[in-house]
């Protein structure tokens, strides 16, 4: 997204960014990686429609993204002498051209209008019909063109429009498929520390720009990491830590606890089968009053001993962590917030897709692994969560525990 006091028609496209400005056909879809510059190629577009008298529309799936656009629209707007509608979001061109700026969030408002040309902005994430019902029929009276731009969203109807566009014999219709590497204001070093730091699928989908099918699972065949004994037994040279996930009725509050390699001045020490951070115990429990549930936990680490417990600490979590505070755990709270959970989970989920974890054979954990999901939101992040009416109470505790083992350092040992 160009900045909004930055003018997107002063900045010199890329070659791909021109490969796409200068197609003729009448539908242009492009899935592409993340800063490639499809906005920046998408304002210059509509831009230049408007200008020429056309009546063109920029289609947001939130207010959000839209209002990203409509700042940058403005920028330009006074040097083409174009009048401005802050509360419509409406640019009116001396030629009789327009340019509207509009959101998805009530789809039917946007029936009606009959239009010369439209951009539909992270279209993978906008439903079927939307285009089906609403857009696809805006443009037919007038037999004018449409830009679809998106990263990839899963084998949806984006992906069918991409499809239509590589047939030969859809002429009207163009696909392009560009990758994150393909913009060369981005250093090819910068790409290659975050495909390092960054789940396979997640990279291939949001930097590569691939199709990916199955795309709401998170963890991927978390069975193949459950090679840990389903015992174990706690001895004198282990280190430890451990993730804690609250719930008292409807969810459940789950404890994990992993033991870490020691540094290496005590690596001699450690049986060969503990190279990697491995999970030792698993308790999990609800419906039992708060102290009780404190009392387990205090038994859980008189047995193990963790030099760090990491627990949520919102709300009902803050009280217990207090609590066990004043008790002599070296335990320290996390917030668990939309903008905290996204990079928590995917480090988890970066480990076990790589092997840097052993788990048990747990089927309650597996289970709420091989379940757990997330949903790509329009402006670019994600929601991660378990389906409705499941639960994720050993994957958080798990998660919190896997956090656990890069910062056991800095606190004592009992």
């Amino acid at each position: 997204m160009p900045s909004s006091s930055r003018s997107f028609r002063r900045v010199r496209l890329h070659p791909a960014q021109r490969a796409i400005a200068s197609a003729s056909e009448r539908f242009r879809v492009v899935a592409c990686g993340r800063r490639f510059g499809k906005t920046t190629v998408g304002l210059r577009t509509i831009f230049s429609h408007a200008q020429r008298g056309r009546e063109c529309w920029w289609l947001a799936p939130t207010y959000g993204n839209a209002l990203q656009v409509w700042r940058a629209l403005c920028v330009e707007a006074a040097s083409a002498g174009a009048a401005i509608s802050q509360s419509v979001r409406l640019l009116d061109f001396p030629g009789g051209g327009s340019l509207c700026v509009r959101s998805a969030r009530s789809l039917d408002a946007l029936r009606g209008a009959g239009l010369d040309f439209l951009v539909v902005d992270e279209a993978a994430h906008l439903p079927a019909t939307l285009w089906e019902d609403i857009l696809r029929p805006m443009l037919a009276d007038r037999r004018r063109g449409a830009l679809l731009l998106s990263t990839p969203n899963g084998l949806n109807w984006f992906h069918d429009c991409f499809v239509r566009g590589q047939d030969p014999s859809e002429r009207e219709w163009r696909s392009f498929h560009f990758s994150s590497y393909d913009n060369p204001r981005i250093a090819r070093a910068e790409l290659e520390a975050l495909r390092r730091h960054t789940r396979d699928a997640t990279f291939r989908r949001e930097y590569l720009a691939e199709f990916l099918p199955g795309e709401a699972g998170v963890f991927r065949e978390p069975a193949r990491a459950a090679t840990a004994p389903p015992e174990a037994t706690p001895h004198a040279q282990g280190h430890y830590v451990a993730g804690i996930d609250w719930g008292r009725s409807q969810d459940y509050t789950a404890v994990v606890v992993l033991e870490i390699p020691a540094g290496s001045d005590r690596s001699n020490r450690r049986p060969p089968d503990c190279s990697l951070p491995t999970m030792v115990a698993l308790e999990r429990y609800r419906g039992l009053s708060w102290s009780v549930q404190r009392s387990r936990i205090l038994a859980l680490c008189e047995r193990w001993r963790p030099a760090l417990l990491l627990a949520e600490a919102n709300s009902i979590g803050e009280p217990n962590l207090e609590a066990l505070q004043d008790d002599g755990l070296p335990i320290r709270p996390f917030q668990t917030t939309a903008r905290s959970k996204g990079p928590l989970i995917e480090a988890l989920a970066l480990a076990l897709e790589r092997g840097d974890l052993r788990l048990q054979p747990e089927p309650t954990l597996l289970a709420e692994l091989s379940a757990y999901q997330q949903e790509r939101l329009p402006l670019g992040g994600y929601r991660y969560r378990a389906p409705a009416g499941a639960h994720d109470d050993t994957v958080m505790a798990l998660a919190l525990a896997w956090r656990a083992c890069g910062q056991e350092a800095s606190v004592h040992f009992w």
